[in-house]
């Protein structure tokens, strides 16, 4: 029972790190698993030549094979660390949105500031504007045509005609 309470918490635990964008970044950067490698393998031969018998003091300063490998381990990991702080950022989502809500603003501001635009859209949604001229079918003398100085629908009252 243990094991499979095990084997439960190892499987959760690999489902996290494979999704982990650090982890994300060393399956699918070459160059970033060739500095891991390169790391691992100047620092096994820095340490098979500090573990041969001798004085490690010494051979820091003396050994120059040694010095090269601590100098090659460093510079690897100082790479695969800079790549692994310039680690894939998240996807974003949602681009489709940002354009949408970029179209409806720009529309709202081109409809806002050009009244040809602006007739346009209404004459397109509601139909031309019909124009029309209104004749009055009332008269100041019914029947009879106004005489050339006076006008219909006017009052001359306190004015010579002429």
């Amino acid at each position: 029972m243990a094991a499979k309470k095990k084997a439960a918490k190892a499987q959760k635990a690999a489902m996290k790190a494979r999704y982990n964008p650090y982890v994300q970044r060393v399956i699918e950067d070459d160059d970033l698993r060739d500095n891991i490698v390169q790391a691992y393998e100047s620092a096994r031969h820095a340490y098979g030549r500090l573990s041969n018998g001798k004085s490690p003091t010494t051979q820091i300063f003396d050994d120059k094979k040694l010095q090269k490998d601590l100098k090659a381990a460093s510079e690897s990991i100082r790479d695969a660390a800079v790549a692994l702080r310039e680690a894939p950022q998240k996807q974003r989502k949602g681009g489709f949105g940002r354009v949408l809500l970029l179209g409806l603003v720009g529309g709202g501001l081109a409809l806002a500031l050009s009244e040809g635009l602006r007739k346009k859209v209404l004459d397109a949604l509601f139909g031309a504007e019909e124009e029309f001229e209104y004749t009055s079918s009332t008269s100041t003398n019914a029947g009879t045509p106004a005489s050339p100085g006076q006008t219909t629908g006017t009052s001359t009252a306190g004015t010579p005609s002429t």
